[in-house]
């Protein structure tokens, strides 16, 4: 695999990273349109709004299936064009029928892409020798604001859904499908290059079984609190800053928009970090950082505190998500789809858990006190740093004695 090839398979998967960004954000942050354009009534949103995750878990687990007789790059190339088309098909419906089979459809599509775009992820990353996944996360974070940035000039010239949708699918899908091409499926360190056994290979022996969820638990634990903490963020931040430390309207917009760009630029860097220091520090730096954050947030005496404390969690959080995907391949090196897949799933409870959580806490006690929670559980990612240790043997970047450059592994491009 010739250094050319990698570099093209590095920039073909940061490019759907980036896809996916922009579509997830454009559905995600239109969801009151949504709501008026079907009728949708507010005891039934929360029940559209849970069956995306549940059905991006289901879609995460079929995936593992998928990627025992598929490349994950086929997955990949093939879903994705799914996504987008289903967000055109939120946006033409006009029957409730119609929204919920495009949300159906959609939330398994995310399920597949998140798994099978970590999948790459971390086999590149061991080809490569070095730490890249924080790389390709910050190009999904990169897509998140360019997608909240149309859906906000959507909201702003009152534009119908579908005028907002169809731009966006029509330069999307064509920039996935090419970008496809040069996918690259990276087989685990004990895969041969001749094996017999099909696309599937690449999976390593064992894949279906070879994962010991009581090794991977603490890393499904660190997955599920982090996105507790990024869904408190996106859910709560503006209704935190406006009622409960007196902002105005406009600047309660700012917390989340502050969040973001800090997610962005700490991922863009973490790369680095993870090379100089090596993950477990990362590791440890980003959940005190975070817990920091929450802190601030909790004691914050005005508008302006809170926004500084919800600028530090978008420094701290940033690193967990994409760690918690490389140390499974790590910790998993024959089986590491599996590994991500199943890792994957606590993506998605996080996400069902942290705003209903954080909501009733709210109301129960106080939303201060509410963010105190979160916090704890971030805060708990400590006790488990020493899982995101490199493994004997494993891939270098100069921290633990190994000189960090590329090392040839057989790969295929797809």
């Amino acid at each position: 695999m010739t250094d050319a090839r990698l570099g093209r398979g590095r920039i073909s998967l940061g490019v759907a990273f980036f896809v996916q960004g922009v579509t997830f954000a454009l559905l995600v942050t239109r969801i009151p349109a949504i709501q008026d354009r079907y009728g949708i009534s507010d005891s039934m949103l929360p029940v559209f709004l849970a069956a995306v995750p549940v059905l991006a878990g289901v879609g995460s687990v079929l995936t593992e299936q998928a990627v025992a007789r598929l490349r994950p790059a086929l997955v990949l190339r093939w879903l994705q064009p799914v996504a987008l088309l289903s967000l055109l098909g939120v946006g033409l419906g006009t029957e409730m029928w119609q929204v919920a089979v495009s949300l159906a459809a959609f939330g398994l599509a995310a399920g597949g892409l998140d798994a099978s775009m970590n999948m790459l992820g971390v086999s590149l990353q061991r080809t490569y020798g070095r730490s890249i996944m924080l790389g390709f996360h910050a190009a999904y974070s990169l897509g998140g604001i360019v997608g909240a940035s149309l859906a906000w000039l959507g909201a702003h010239e009152d534009l119908a859904l579908i005028v907002c949708y169809l731009p966006a699918a029509a330069v999307l899908v064509p920039a996935a499908l090419v970008g496809s091409r040069w996918y690259v499926d990276a087989a685990p360190p004990d895969a041969t290059a001749g094996s017999a056994t099909g696309p599937g290979a690449a999976a390593g022996p064992g894949a279906a079984g070879g994962v010991v969820f009581r090794a991977l638990l603490p890393l499904c634990l660190v997955m599920a609190f982090a996105y507790i903490g990024d869904s408190t963020v996106s859910n709560w931040s503006a209704k935190y800053l406006q009622d409960t430390l007196g902002g105005s309207a406009e600047l309660s917009t700012v917390p989340y928009n502050a969040y973001m760009v800090t997610t962005l630029l700490g991922r863009t860097l973490g790369d680095f970090g993870v090379r100089r220091f090596g993950p477990v520090p990362v590791v440890r730096f980003g959940s005190v950082l975070a817990g920091a954050g929450f802190a601030v947030v909790a004691a914050a005496p005005g508008a302006w505190f809170g926004i500084v404390g919800f600028t530090l969690l978008g420094f701290g959080l940033c690193v967990l998500v994409p760690q918690c995907f490389a140390a499974a391949g790590r910790l998993f090196p024959g089986a590491s789809d599996a590994a991500v897949a199943r890792l994957n799933i606590f993506n998605y409870v996080g996400f069902l858990v942290g705003a209903p959580l954080v909501g009733a806490l709210g109301d129960a006690w106080s939303y201060r006190g509410a963010m105190l929670v979160p916090m704890v559980m971030v805060l708990v990612t400590l006790a488990y740093a020493r899982s995101f240790a490199r493994a004997p043997g494993g891939y270098g970047g100069g921290h633990d004695g190994h000189d960090g450059q590329e090392r040839p592994r057989t790969a295929d491009v797809g």
